[in-house]
């Protein structure tokens, strides 16, 4: 089964490498070639946009940064629906709008092609370790004939309905991570001003109640100022805008999530520190 994966990034490269280990043939496209080298230079092949990938491979994957960057993969010029076929399998994993997802399933379906939209989570880490959580939309058939790929790079498949519902879980689940990281980092600057010892409170508060993957994950980055993106600050920013203009449609006020996309567009727009890890939100604080 020929593979084909679009989005070199720092979640795609490493569902690229863990498909390679596997044995699978896989072709790649990203906007700059560069990007690709790491994926390239492990055994994947590389074409030259997305309407001539589409055309090489039976399973397509997608992940790239933001809605209109899939608008345009999918049905842009060289896009992905000029040369998709009857009976491709083809997975959008950007986060994005569910709109948008509904719009490529009922195009999809037209031609007679088998869509699902399965954004995920875990990180660069879970990405690099094949430990990612999937969330996913679209025709549960098509995931079980799938099940064996998306096992490759990820440890819990999680199925919620048809063509959008990935992502409104996806929504949910980055409400959630506004939280925790807007938690952990007003909690560090509290115990930093109460003079506490940094490292031993977030070893504290991670075996406790407190305990969460925002945490876990960035806290030890924190404390060695490493900003590095396991997320990139402006695709969490794009993200929240997404959940709250659902939330919008739904007739729901997200106060503490508004609160938190506020900071990020300080650190985004204002500090223009966008393209550091999600982590780097503590910089509104910290020198």
């Amino acid at each position: 089964m020929k593979i084909g994966f679009i989005g070199t990034g720092v979640m795609g490269t490493g569902i690229i490498n863990n498909l390679l280990k596997n044995d699978y043939d896989v072709t790649v496209y990203n906007r700059t070639k560069a990007h690709a080298q790491p994926v390239l230079d492990n055994g994947a092949k590389w074409a030259d946009n997305p309407a001539e990938l589409t055309k090489m491979v039976d399973v397509l994957f997608t992940m790239v940064g933001f809605p209109q960057d899939v608008e345009n993969i999918y049905f842009g010029e060289n896009g992905i629906f000029e040369t998709a076929k009857a009976g491709q399998f083809i997975i959008d994993m950007t986060t994005s709008k569910p709109s948008l997802v509904q719009k490529i399933g009922q195009t999809g379906e037209a031609k007679d092609i088998h869509i699902l939209d399965a954004p995920v989570s875990g990180g660069d880490i879970g990405a690099k370790n094949g430990t990612l959580t999937v969330m996913i939309g679209g025709h549960k058939e098509d995931l079980d004939h799938l099940r064996d790929i998306f096992m490759t790079f990820s440890s819990k498949l999680n199925y919620f309905g048809p063509y959008g519902s990935g992502q409104h879980a996806k929504m949910a689940n980055q409400i959630m991570i506004a939280g925790t990281m807007t938690g952990m980092t007003e909690m560090l600057v509290y115990a930093k001003a109460a003079g506490l010892n940094l490292e031993q409170v977030c070893q504290t508060l991670q075996s406790g109640a407190a305990e969460n993957f925002s945490l876990g994950s960035y806290g030890p980055r924190i404390l060695k100022g490493d900003y590095t993106p396991g997320f990139f600050a402006k695709h969490f920013l794009k993200d929240l805008w997404i959940a709250l203009e659902e939330a919008e449609k739904m007739n729901l006020d997200l106060p503490a999530t508004k609160e938190a996309k506020r900071l990020y567009e300080i650190l985004v727009d204002d500090k223009k520190l966008g393209n550091d890890g999600t982590q780097a939100l503590i910089k509104l604080w910290w020198k």
